[in-house]
């Protein structure tokens, strides 16, 4: 296919998947074929980040935009794995579609749900299954350590309450209070020289661990 040949006045998935082999052929594009997972792994992340800003401005232009970015990331990720015979766009579009099946079994099986929040215990009552993770300690080391820490040790935490292996202190906080002890402890922070984002990433580490040994004291 020549290149002339991709040129439409109204585009589809399939025009962006061929577009994006176009450019990573042979007479394609020097950058993009010089690209592989990890040399563009950062530029994913920053579209997520971008198409969040987004939905946070309530801007559908800017939103457009960067969801097409993203898909974009998705759709070049899945080339450059197809050219080295790992896997292609189709093995990522079933896969996500099996997922979405699997993880609603109220939709597509019968067992039904009571609500949202039963809804959403089903959905990581079925993730728990697929990853096969036996311990609340693996469960929270699939946790991405890619995440922001801050973001991280939340989802650490409300897993680990929810297996009952962590409580909750009794100290009951309102939000106005809670963001002025966040923003003193970053100043407190910066006062004394830490990274609390590198802290942080390390106490999730060693979060884990406390809880894995609780696990086998308990089995014990």
């Amino acid at each position: 296919m020549e290149a002339k040949d991709l040129i439409k006045e109204r585009y589809t998935f399939s025009d962006l998947c061929a577009i994006m082999a176009h450019l990573r052929s042979e007479n394609g594009c020097p950058w993009d074929k010089a690209q592989n997972s990890k040399s563009i792994r950062t530029n994913l992340i920053e579209e997520c980040y971008e198409a969040v800003e987004g939905i946070d401005r309530g801007d559908d232009a800017l939103l457009k935009e960067e969801l097409g970015d993203i898909l974009l990331q998705v759709v070049f990720h899945a080339q450059i794995a197809k050219d080295e015979n790992r896997f292609d766009i189709n093995d990522v579009m079933d896969g996500i579609c099996r997922k979405l099946v699997c993880r609603h079994p109220h939709i597509f099986a019968d067992d039904p749900v009571s609500g949202r929040e039963n809804a959403l215990d089903k959905w990581e009552e079925m993730k728990r299954k697929e990853k096969k993770t036996a311990t609340v300690a693996e469960d929270l080391d699939r946790v991405a350590r890619t995440l922001p820490s801050l973001l991280r040790t939340q989802k650490l935490i409300k897993k680990a309450n929810k297996s009952g292996l962590y409580a909750y202190g009794e100290e009951q906080l309102e939000r106005d209070e809670l963001m002025s002890r966040y923003f003193a402890l970053c100043a407190q922070a910066n006062k004394a020289g830490i990274n609390l984002e590198e802290e942080a990433y390390k106490e999730n580490e060693e979060f884990i661990a406390r809880i894995s040994a609780l696990e086998l004291l308990m089995e014990e």
